[in-house]
């Protein structure tokens, strides 16, 4: 699979690629996983907040968003993780973990990371460095737990 990699500050998405990234969240965030939840969360377009993009042709495959230490108490908070149906078994996931890393490390050097991850993802973030971080906690009914990065 050939993906080409953005990642653009808010003020730089497109309208085409906005709605291409509120389309993929809601496919799978609403839809797929049946979480009734307010998507929309005021943050995607605030702040120093960052998107990362893995586009194959004009279809978008993955995406992730980067909300800025400043507005999150010191931390990088990478959230609202997907990877398209049709992408996934590909190694895709892992690939923008790579770019994930590279692109905090450009934009906000030294500066250490969190995610709330879905319980069961907790070895593949561990991968990357990610520790637990208190207690398992239910979000929209699929268990989570806060992960970090120093």
């Amino acid at each position: 699979m050939t993906v080409e990699w953005v990642c653009k500050h808010h003020d730089d998405l497109g309208k085409e690629q906005l709605y291409a990234i509120l389309r993929l969240r809601n496919e799978v965030f609403v839809v797929e996983q049946k979480c009734l939840y307010q998507d929309l969360d005021g943050q995607d377009l605030s702040g120093d907040t960052h998107h990362l993009m893995a586009w194959e042709d004009d279809q978008l495959v993955a995406y992730l968003r980067l909300l800025d230490p400043e507005s999150q108490g010191g931390d990088v908070v990478i959230g609202r993780v997907v990877v398209a149906p049709v992408a996934r078994g590909t190694g895709l996931g892992h690939r923008m973990m790579e770019e994930t890393l590279e692109q905090i490390a450009d934009i906000w050097p030294q500066t250490p990371m969190f995610l709330s991850a879905q319980a069961h993802l907790q070895g593949y973030y561990g991968r990357y460095g990610f520790v637990v971080v208190g207690e398992e906690y239910l979000e929209d009914d699929i268990p989570h737990i806060g992960m970090r990065r120093a």
